[in-house]
């Protein structure tokens, strides 16, 4: 085995060092850049069966469930103004109803401000309008499995929509 820092072959055990943050195996001359790290090893009475500590099962990995995000529409300023004159709202109707400053209603028609996802989400139920976009993330897994060979900046950037 190499040491991570300096690349020279170690002869004995590598002494797991933590430099910035980052756990390496590294030799004897590189541990004093970083705090060595010691790991117990545990008696061998403390280990269960196979599969098992100290009795206790070790619970499997399960597959990461796709993680869904919101982002917000482009055009959020115009959406919200319509729709406030639509009600024949004024600023001010609209930033009591919300429980909102006039100022923050004012800079959300102005594109001065985003509104975070639960303004956004107050806004939308309020106005009866669709300010958030659904995207899903698609997990680790599924991004190695799907091939990057021949793929293009497009094909791996999420191009908005005009």
């Amino acid at each position: 085995m190499r040491c991570e820092i300096c690349g020279k072959k170690i002869i004995d055990e590598p002494i797991t060092t933590k430099i910035d943050g980052s756990a390496m195996k590294v030799c004897k001359d590189c541990s004093k850049f970083g705090k060595i790290q010691r790991t117990p090893s545990k008696p061998a009475h403390a280990r269960g069966p196979q599969g098992t500590a100290r009795g206790r099962r070790i619970p499997q990995s399960r597959p990461r469930r796709r993680e869904t995000t919101y982002e917000l529409l482009e055009d959020y300023n115009t959406i919200i103004r319509q729709a406030r004159e639509k009600k024949g709202w004024s600023r001010e109707d609209l930033g009591r109803i919300i429980n909102e400053k006039v100022s923050v209603v004012s800079r959300l028609e102005t594109a001065h401000m985003a509104p975070d996802t639960k303004l956004a989400r107050k806004i939308e139920k309020i106005l009866k309008i669709d300010l958030l976009e659904k995207i899903e993330d698609t997990t680790g897994e599924e991004f190695k499995a799907n091939s990057l060979k021949g793929s293009t900046i497009g094909d791996i950037a999420r191009i908005k929509k005009h």
